[in-house]
């Protein structure tokens, strides 16, 4: 593999786009990454895109261009594979800001779980079997800013330019396995399972609910003192936690200051002080008196739900340690949940609750059945 690239393209205008689009849609296969700011926005959004095709690779620029509706049918396009590396984050971020659908993907970080890799990160893998080093210190960078430096642009391109390479010797090793038709039927359910959730500023809150060191009204405020947090950061265009941290508000609730002059000992700068001073003793006061929050109350399973869980991630586990896989592999935690509280009276009951993991229906259906105590199980 070569050590010098040539530049990638950096894809900013309607025209690029196109040009961009028209390369990759004569493709068989396409890898395919994004970049976010998570850790600098209030509201996290998608600021880059990058694509490679099998001689180019492309940065495009979705700040600049206001519409990229025009990529949505190489996505949900069956006959080009997407090449992602830790595909759920993506496919969310891409429906959430695009409303993008999906169909025929591969994602090399899943594949490499599937075969039991211990280590799965784009970085390990790279260098374990390719000797390409990636600087993961960009990882983290606010990729909302611009113009993008040369380091920010080098490092997002490698997290597609190698793929195609590495997709390809991991699909080998899941063949040598026999293990490929795990790892696609999980590609094809994350095509459909759709985990965008809208953000809930206003219960923010319920985050530390489950805390039992924090009592009603501790909790209730915590609750008017992530409402100001939480105000505040939007206003700002910032994360919450780079307003005022977790552990500060839960300070300020054991031990309700009374004075400016006791907000330093919850552990907030003279800068946060002169910022947010006021707003942090108001929201104090408000949430001592206001009417106390209710825990949410975690629906409980029944006694018979619990014991065929158990004995479900007893099974689970017993057999990943076999087959050196995390138990996950073996069975995804959606159908322990389906079949703990529906279990089926029969094998034909459970291969329709398992229509979309045929793979794992015929290779542990037997199993799943003795494990769940259901007679005359094969």
């Amino acid at each position: 593999m070569p050590n010098v690239l040539p530049p990638p393209v950096w894809v900013n205008t309607v025209e690029g786009l196109g040009k961009m689009i028209r390369d990759i849609a004569l493709q068989t296969r396409v890898a395919v990454d994004t970049e976010s700011n998570s850790l600098h926005a209030f509201r996290e959004r998608v600021c880059l895109l990058q694509f490679s095709s099998p001689t180019t690779d492309y940065l495009v620029d979705p700040l600049a261009l206001k519409d990229l509706s025009p990529l949505a049918p190489i996505f949900s396009d069956p006959k080009i594979e997407k090449i992602f590396h830790a595909a759920e984050y993506d496919l969310n971020c891409m429906r959430r800001d695009f409303g993008f659908s999906f169909a025929n993907l591969f994602d090399t970080m899943h594949a490499a779980r599937v075969l039991g890799y211990t280590a799965v990160g784009l970085d390990k893998l790279l260098s374990d079997k390719f000797d390409i080093k990636i600087d993961k210190r960009h990882q983290k960078a606010n990729w909302a800013a611009r113009p993008l430096t040369k380091e920010q642009i080098h490092y997002a391109r490698l997290d597609t330019h190698y793929l195609f390479d590495l997709r390809d010797a991991l699909e080998n090793e899941l063949k040598e396995k026999e293990l490929l038709r795990f790892a696609l039927e999980d590609f094809r359910r994350a095509c459909r399972f759709d985990d965008s959730k809208p953000r809930a500023n206003g219960a923010s809150w319920e985050r530390f609910a489950g805390r039992k060191d924090l009592s009603l009204r501790e909790l209730t405020v915590i609750a008017h003192l992530c409402g100001m947090r939480d105000r505040e950061a939007e206003r700002l265009d910032r994360p919450p936690y780079k307003v005022m941290m977790d552990d500060v508000l839960i300070a300020l609730a054991k031990n309700p200051p009374e004075a400016k002059v006791d907000l330093s000992a919850a552990g907030l700068s003279e800068k946060q002080i002169r910022l947010w001073g006021d707003m942090v003793l108001s929201a104090t006061r408000h949430g001592m008196q206001a009417p106390l929050v209710e825990r949410k109350q975690a629906e409980r399973k029944n006694d018979a739900e619990l014991r065929r869980l158990e004995k479900l991630k007893a099974w689970r586990k017993k057999l990943g340690v076999t087959m050196q896989v995390e138990s996950d592999i073996i069975l995804p935690k959606m159908y322990l949940t389906a079949l703990s509280e529906n279990p089926p009276k029969d094998l034909e009951e459970l291969k329709e609750l398992m229509k979309d993991a045929p793979a794992r229906f015929e290779s542990f259906g037997g199993q799943i059945l003795k494990t769940l105590g259901v007679k005359h199980a094969n």
